[in-house]
């Protein structure tokens, strides 16, 4: 984490231009841009690639190369923009337990960070997929808090919180436990090589991309692409051929597509047989 980051050529991928001062309203401009600009994306996970947590390399993969990555590499490139910028933040760990309740007792699978500004805690998150929030959360219990997409608030209270969103059913659902303890190099080094090539997680197996630009969230699961608008009824496409699947990652998500045939492979897989 000791490089040098280009924070021009951040700001440049993310549209970002006003106030650097390391407030609350900065810090809310700058969590909105990020998952707008930049997808949620496994795509090195599924052709057996290894993720680097460098931030050179995270920088010249997410900001230069037009990529995406998933929750160490989105976070910890927010956690260097806003270190740069002064603010007070430290990354911190979650179980995730969105889609298995069991995991509340795992060993955490997650990064998010929390920011200490005017004497209060934020936390942020710019690398959950497609229930990423898209506004830093003040950290108190039982308070609804807006974003631009969704409604969240946060549960429980030291050593355990709980982050849960509003779903349109008006159903409240935990996406993650987490504690406000800074996370160590060390161990989200190793979550990280197990969330990204251990053999049970989903993401060698899985293909899950996001974004989550104004009013709406992009989600690409196998052949399923789904938008999602604030307001109103999911339009969901089922993708049909490697080339339909290739337009969608570039057109819709804007990703710069790794090169060579292994990539075609891995989508051929997704897709029915006959229009493989």
């Amino acid at each position: 984490m000791g490089a040098k980051l280009n924070l021009n050529a951040y700001f440049e991928r993310i549209g970002f231009s006003g106030s650097i001062a390391p407030t609350v309203s900065t810090l809310s401009l700058l969590h909105a841009l990020h998952p707008a600009a930049i997808p949620f994306e496994n795509l090195d996970p599924l052709l057996g690639l290894p993720v680097s947590l460098r931030l050179a390399d995270i920088e010249r993969k997410l900001v230069l190369e037009q990529r995406g990555g998933y929750c160490f590499e989105h976070n910890l490139l927010f956690l260097a923009v806003l270190r740069e910028l002064d603010f007070n933040v430290r990354p911190i760990a979650a179980r995730v337990v969105w889609s298995n309740p069991e995991a509340a007792s795992a060993p955490p699978t997650h990064m998010l960070l929390a920011a200490e500004i005017g004497g209060s805690t934020y936390i942020a998150d710019v690398g959950f997929g497609g229930l990423t929030l898209t506004a830093p959360l003040k950290l108190r219990t039982d308070v609804e808090e807006e974003t631009p997409h969704e409604h969240f608030r946060l549960t429980g209270g030291e050593p355990e919180w709980r982050l849960e969103a509003e779903l349109k059913s008006g159903e409240w659902r935990t996406l993650y436990h987490f504690a406000t303890a800074e996370w160590p190099e060390a161990e989200y080094q190793a979550a990280n090589v197990a969330t990204s090539s251990g053999p049970d997680t989903p993401f060698t197996r899985e293909l899950r991309v996001a974004l989550s630009p104004a009013g709406r969230r992009l989600a690409l699961r196998g052949n399923r692409f789904t938008t999602y608008r604030v307001g109103e009824p999911a339009e969901e496409r089922l993708l049909t051929s490697v080339a339909e699947m290739r337009e969608v990652l570039t057109e819709r998500f804007g990703l710069d597509l790794p090169q060579g045939a292994e990539l075609d492979e891995k989508l051929s897989g997704f897709v029915p047989e006959a229009d493989g």
